[in-house]
């Protein structure tokens, strides 16, 4: 194996099966690496608004001039998007390299393909010399790979079902598996405005110093040009909204000014830094509103809590003549209560297939979509892989209608991958018969 991926074919076929929670496996093999951070550690777990968060950290950390280590899943494009050292995307022979190095520790163990590719990016950023690692938690948290690592502050976001086959069918149930990621006497910031008790009642067993939004954080964002955010220990006034446009993104910033301030002894932060990183932050896919006329929004929503946010963001931005609606899922999802969301919404439906198993097919999607809608006058198209849908969008979009592609990480990275669309008005397909 020598190219990346290579290594990332073998990984996928390595475990009998996908996903198998559980920390012993991979601890065992991270032990015989001797891996460890001597830098804080942020652990950022939840249903919806962890990539945002991460994102958020990175970008005030690196304005303040510490040195930041990101993992996030999944990608969108490109397996190294996985990893950013120092803001940027890690180098393909790098992470081989460290694959290499799992390869030589694991033995006879076998790892899932998260738990090799999780045990490798852990590697490369602890060898980085990094001020301040920030590691996005791929499912629930008690039970993620990513949680052999002992975080100095767990940030929660918001807790909604997803997946409730592996992490159970109610919100306590899932916070549980969520707060696994607190540790005794460290900060854990819950940004969810209404946390199931479980959360609560976790971080009062062991002992974690739990940071509740409404008790020990709270922000204003009455005023349509700036917000402000108080804390324990520090108040910014006269911030402006963060670059990342979305109904929840408040609260998400909230949660990380107070994951800031819980830290500041060891990693403090201006409030110029604040204010910049906000300002200057990027992070495709998350109600990427691409300008122009039509306008493209491209979102990540794939469950019914950040579909809500998507509806409510979509709605804010005043009326279209149409709303042209690119959508593809993993089977697993609660679709039926996704396509209620934006049947309201969507005049136009391009239901796609997608490049994994996982996936609903397009042609079930329509069917089920059918079943549901309440618009006697609303159409549907079928088509084979996302950048078809977009294109078929595309020839029938008017410059005051919009695209909206939403669901999967799939759906958008299959539009993305092609580059950040944008429709000129001379394009040929303006002048498509319709």
């Amino acid at each position: 194996m020598k190219t990346l991926a290579d290594w990332l074919a073998y990984c996928e076929q390595l475990h009998p099966t996908a996903i198998e929670l559980g920390l012993d496996r991979v601890r065992t093999v991270a032990q015989r690496m001797k891996l460890r951070f001597d830098c804080p550690v942020l652990t950022v777990a939840g249903t919806n608004g962890k990539g945002s968060t991460c994102a958020m950290l990175e970008a005030i950390l690196l304005q303040a001039g510490w040195r930041t280590g990101v993992y996030t899943s999944p990608h969108l494009i490109h397996f190294e998007e996985r990893c950013r050292i120092r803001g940027q995307s890690i180098d393909a022979a790098e992470l081989v390299g460290c694959l290499e190095q799992v390869e030589a520790a694991r033995g006879d163990i076998s790892l899932t393909y998260f738990e090799f590719t999780t045990l490798a990016i852990l590697q490369a950023m602890a060898r980085a010399g990094l001020d301040a690692v920030i590691l996005e938690v791929g499912l629930g948290g008690r039970l993620d790979a990513v949680n052999i690592i002992d975080t100095d502050c767990a940030i929660i976001t918001s807790i909604d079902i997803d997946h409730a086959a592996l992490l159970g069918d109610t919100r306590e149930k899932i916070g549980f598996e969520k707060a696994g990621i607190m540790r005794a006497g460290r900060p854990a910031i819950v940004s969810d405005p209404v946390p199931p008790q479980s959360v609560i009642d976790h971080a009062k067993a062991i002992g974690a110093d739990l940071w509740l939004l409404g008790r020990d954080f709270n922000y204003q964002g009455n005023n349509p040009q700036q917000w402000a955010w108080a804390g324990r220990g520090r108040r910014y006034s006269g911030l402006a909204y963060p670059t990342l446009r979305g109904a929840n993104q408040l609260i998400n910033a909230s949660g990380v000014l107070a994951a800031l301030d819980a830290l500041r002894a060891r990693l403090p932060v201006t409030a110029q830094a604040v204010r910049n990183g906000f300002g200057l932050m990027d992070l495709p896919g998350r109600f990427q509103v691409v300008s122009g006329h039509p306008v493209v929004i491209l979102d990540v929503a794939h469950n019914p809590h950040a579909v809500a946010a998507l509806a409510q963001s979509l709605d804010a931005m005043g009326s279209f003549l149409m709303t042209h609606g690119v959508f593809g899922a993993m089977a697993d999802k609660d679709i039926a209560a996704i396509l209620r969301q934006m049947d309201p919404i969507i005049d136009r439906w391009y239901f796609t297939d997608l490049p994994t198993p996982r996936a609903a097919k397009a042609q079930d999607l329509q069917a089920l979509w059918r079943s549901i809608t309440q618009r006697a006058g609303a159409a549907s198209e079928l088509f084979g892989s996302p950048m078809q849908a977009f294109n078929a969008a595309a020839a029938r979009v008017q410059p005051t209608d919009r695209i909206v592609c939403f669901g999967s990480f799939f759906t958008v990275g299959g539009v993305l991958e092609q580059g950040v669309p944008h429709l000129d008005s001379d394009a040929p397909w303006q002048h498509a018969d319709r």
